[in-house]
This record gives C-alpha cells, sequence and structure tokens, in this order.
C-alpha cells in the first residue's frame, strides 16, 4: 500500500517535466519494510529515482549551437597551426638565404689573383641578385598567406 503511494506520487510529479530526479528512504524493521521521505531510525538507507520523460522534446538549436562552437574551436586551432606553420617556413626561408649569402660570401677570402678574384666577385654578386631574387619572391607569397590566415583568424575569434 505505502508502495503505490510512494511510486503514485512519484510519477505524477513527472507529468509536466523532462527529467526527475527524487530520493527517498528505505527502512527494513521487524513489522516489514517502509519507505519514506525522511530518514528513519539507524538502519535506513537512501536510494535515489531518476526518470526522463522519453516524449520531451529538446531544444534542436542548441545542439547546432555545441556543434557550431566546437567547430569554430576547430577551425580556429587548424589556422592557428597554419600560422604558426607559415611563419616558420618564413624564418627556415630567411635562414637558407643568410647560409647561402655566407658561402658566397666566404668564396672572396679564398687566395687567388686579381682577375680570378674580379670574375669571382662578379659571379657572386650575380648569384647574390638571384638569391635575394628568389627568396624575397617566395616571402611575398608567405606573407600574404599569412595575411589571409590573420583575417580568417579574427573572423573566428
Amino acid at each position: 500500500m505505502i508502495r503505490s503511494l510512494i511510486f503514485l506520487l512519484f510519477f505524477s510529479s513527472l507529468s509536466g517535466q523532462a527529467k526527475t530526479i527524487v530520493n527517498y528512504y528505505k527502512c527494513v524493521s521487524e513489522r516489514g519494510t517502509v519507505y519514506s521521505q525522511f530518514p528513519c531510525g539507524g538502519n535506513g538507507t537512501e536510494h535515489t529515482l531518476t526518470n526522463t520523460d522519453p516524449k520531451a522534446n529538446t531544444p534542436v538549436e542548441q545542439h547546432f549551437k555545441t556543434l557550431n562552437r566546437l567547430e569554430q574551436k576547430q577551425i580556429v586551432r587548424n589556422l592557428k597551426n597554419q600560422l604558426r606553420a607559415k611563419k616558420h617556413e618564413a624564418a627556415i626561408l630567411t635562414r637558407e638565404r643568410d647560409r647561402e649569402t655566407r658561402d658566397q660570401q666566404q668564396r672572396v677570402n679564398r687566395i687567388m689573383s686579381d682577375k680570378e678574384r674580379s670574375e669571382t666577385l662578379k659571379d657572386i654578386k650575380q648569384k647574390l641578385k638571384a638569391i635575394n631574387k628568389t627568396y624575397h619572391q617566395q616571402y611575398r607569397s608567405l606573407n600574404k598567406q599569412i595575411v589571409q590566415l590573420e583575417k580568417r583568424l579574427k573572423r573566428y575569434e
């Protein structure tokens, strides 16, 4: 009788909610088992009932909002990684140009005749010009890509 009364109260409280949590106490005595909302005696144990209404509608927009936030975070993370990679690529490009320039300048320090020295200097000037030209072309294209990535990143942040 008491069980049916508790469960009746329990299910009647669920009618307007999507998820319900109810705490109750179970007391076992010589006379039998008693269920109550309040603690009873020292041998009472607390139990929890959780019930969700399968017919309850969940707002669809919330899922889209969550997915959009997750997608936005992923896009931002990917853009930051691409940006870091392009900046690293630009640093490597600068390092390679400096190394090639240094190698060409070391050719001047060798012992040689005046004629060989003037020919070597002309060759070095041409090679340095070519090195700087290719460096600037590659650096400009990298810079454009970096600027585009930064603009896209600003849109998402």
